[in-house]
């Protein structure tokens, strides 16, 4: 487990001494404290991964994205309040709430309206300056590529650690396989849609994303949700981020409440082929998630994790546990590709 944060750095954030500094979790990429400063103020202090393997600036990102957010006169993030770039460390408003656990039919419209307004704000000039989101990829073919590049990584983890943890076999057996079929699929639907393989979405149809989005990155509040994390924030393709939504392996939601998104979404975005394109992009991103479920299998992965895990679990334990989790998903994803059932086209 990664050692506090510089005192003298979080003194000079919080402007003196805090009284104390409390874990309380944090991302998969991240250290989050209660920091309980010198007058009695509290505040939330974010410790950010760092690595030269990973040049991802990820405060830069999230602090830059609530300071345009709260901005534009959204209170549904936390308030940026300083940082220190050198320590990688963000200080921020605290925000008393509970994790959301079995959401409101309510508290799903309210997610599908933060990015109706995320790309409504996206027609400011202040947004041009917004890099592209992380991993956001414009075209199927880039896509496509992305996830060859990934999964070439998986299989060239060490032999014997792949054959003894059960990776190997559940490459050769089945995602390899899934994602074959996928992409021949995806050709094919290109094809029929006329909807070109290897061209870039227009700007125009891009959005402001998270990236990262969904109850995971939550709070329940008196005044309603609050959204958190925004370490990759930039923009998207829309399809992109309405496939990772149905997809994301960290929310529990009926079928009912995917499809409620979907339709407040598709609804409300109003672009063309948006529909199309997601049907398209949902087994990509499904089979994307697969390979992201096992990185605990990547060196420089096993880095980010273990400085965000502040519970001190072992590499064996981890592995085991996502290797499990990504055996579930791709059984879910080619049971929803069968019979797809989120929207109607």
């Amino acid at each position: 487990m990664a050692s506090p944060p510089p005192l003298e750095v979080v003194a000079r954030l919080a402007g003196g001494t805090p009284r104390s500094l409390t874990p309380i979790g944090g991302g998969r990429n991240s250290q989050v404290f209660r920091l309980e400063a010198a007058d009695g103020q509290t505040f939330a202090l974010k410790a950010y991964f760092q690595h030269p393997a990973d040049p991802r600036d990820r405060l830069g990102a999230e602090f830059n994205a609530l300071t345009f957010l709260r901005q534009q006169g959204l209170a549904c993030v936390p308030r940026p309040l300083a940082m220190d770039a050198a320590s990688a460390l963000g200080l921020y408003e605290f925000i008393p709430g509970e994790r959301v656990s079995g959401p409101s039919d309510q508290e799903v419209d309210a997610t599908w309206a933060f990015l109706v307004d995320l790309r409504a704000l996206g027609s400011l000039a202040e947004a041009e300056c917004f890099p592209e989101a992380s991993e956001a990829r414009f075209s199927f073919q880039a896509v496509a590529e992305n996830i060859q590049v990934r999964l070439e990584r998986l299989l060239a983890v060490d032999p014997n650690l792949s054959r003894d943890s059960g990776l190997a076999a559940f490459l050769e057996a089945d995602l390899v396989p899934a994602w074959r079929g996928i992409l021949a699929g995806g050709l094919e639907g290109c094809r029929r849609w006329s909807i070109p393989f290897e061209d870039e979405l227009a700007r125009a149809k891009r959005t402001l994303s998270p990236s990262d989005f969904g109850f995971h990155n939550a709070l329940r509040t008196g005044h309603g949700l609050v959204f958190l994390d925004f370490e990759y924030f930039g923009w998207d393709d829309p399809a992109k981020m309405l496939s990772d939504f149905l997809l994301h392996p960290g929310m529990e939601l009926t079928l009912g409440q995917r499809q409620r998104f979907a339709a407040g979404i598709l609804d409300r975005f109003l672009l063309e082929e948006l529909a199309r394109r997601t049907r398209l992009a949902f087994p990509f991103f499904g089979i994307k998630w697969c390979i992201i479920l096992l990185n605990e299998f990547l060196p420089g992965s096993l880095d980010r994790r273990a400085f965000a895990d502040l519970r001190d679990r072992g590499t064996s334990e981890r592995q085991a546990r996502q290797l499990t989790k990504a055996r579930s998903k791709l059984k879910q994803l080619l049971d929803d590709h069968a019979d797809f059932p989120y929207f109607s086209l």
